[in-house]
């Protein structure tokens, strides 16, 4: 049978209060919960004394368990204490830190504005969803045979020229950045069943100067419809009406022929702006056309069965005559000022 002297009032009152002194210098959570296995834990010292109890005589046990059961109640009781002590503390440091000075003068915080362009573009394609169109998209670096070849663009046509238009190196890859949205009318007959009824804007690219009234990346809406029995009528109502949801109802059009590769017949597109800066007048706003027979057959279509037409218009000039906004560069300058005077619109 071993020594078993350890286990006595003294021996078990000096664990305790060496205990007792460790867990009250703590001073936060932290360095508590490290030592928690060393002062009632496994590795603690009344731990070790309660392993002991096997080792003592039967007659002896129940006093030395009490005496060590008490002792680890008052440990565990006092680790808790400390644990919820400490955890008051912190929170408190928290608060402190987190606390708001309601007395202090506001700072007034501005709202950015969505870009006009951005707005005008999302208006345009309203007016045709609410017509029943939809909104086709496509890649801005293109294939030049959705750019030019599809669209009965001859192969020496000065738009193809280096001049005009962004050709991606190397030069036989025959890939460019998109001269026109017009390559996605083509994929748009590619890929759906007719008939066809769709709006594409979107960003284009062509090597202009930056100066008042143009630009190298600027943006088109593009529409075309191809179905049976389409004929210039069908192209004028459709336009006419575009025309006075975006400028009133007293708007009207008027087409003056002219020449596109991929329209034939084909017209210049002018409007009756009534609300235009300096009076009414008319302005030139974009190009139309019945689709030329040759695009059909490009894509897969007999022009005997179906007819279609197009007409495109940028949406930078149609805000610059519409608005009143006198210089490219404010479109492109990215200053609040300007986006604001449309209205802060999220």
């Amino acid at each position: 049978m071993s020594d078993t002297s350890a286990i006595t009032a003294d021996s078990v009152g000096a664990i305790v209060s060496a205990a007792l002194v460790e867990i009250t210098a703590v001073q936060d959570l932290a360095s508590l919960k490290a030592i928690r296995n060393t002062v009632i834990g496994e590795q603690s010292e009344i731990s070790k004394l309660n392993g002991e109890l096997r080792n003592i005589a039967n007659e002896q046990k129940a006093s030395a368990g009490a005496l060590i059961g008490k002792a680890r109640g008052e440990l565990n009781a006092a680790y808790a204490a400390r644990e919820s002590e400490l955890f008051a503390i912190e929170e408190t440091k928290k608060l402190a830190a987190e606390a708001v000075d309601v007395t202090e003068a506001p700072t007034s915080s501005r709202f950015g504005a969505r870009h006009p362009l951005s707005l005008l573009q999302e208006q345009i394609s309203d007016i045709f969803i609410g017509m029943g169109w939809e909104i086709a998209e496509g890649p801005e670096l293109e294939s030049e045979w959705f750019n030019f070849d599809a669209l009965n663009f001859d192969a020496d046509h000065p738009a193809r020229a280096m001049q005009d238009t962004f050709f991606v190196d190397p030069v036989d890859s025959h890939l460019l950045l998109r001269t026109h949205t017009s390559p996605v009318q083509v994929r748009s007959l590619l890929e759906r069943d007719l008939p066809v009824y769709v709006l594409c804007p979107g960003r284009v690219f062509r090597t202009d100067e930056l100066d008042a009234t143009h630009t190298p990346v600027f943006h088109q809406v593009e529409g075309l419809a191809v179905d049976k029995g389409l004929t210039m009528a069908d192209l004028r109502g459709t336009l006419e009406h575009f025309a006075r949801q975006m400028f009133g109802p007293e708007a009207k059009i008027r087409l003056r022929p002219s020449f596109f590769p991929f329209t034939e017949p084909s017209a210049e597109l002018d409007v009756w702006h009534p609300g235009a800066k300096g009076g009414a007048r008319w302005v030139e706003w974009g190009g139309c056309g019945m689709v030329n027979p040759n695009v059909l057959r490009a894509a897969g279509i007999d022009p005997e069965q179906y007819q279609g037409f197009a007409f495109g218009m940028g949406i930078e000039r149609t805000l610059m005559f519409r608005n009143g906004v006198l210089d490219m560069h404010d479109m492109v300058e990215a200053d609040i000022r300007f986006s604001e005077q449309f209205g802060v619109v999220l």
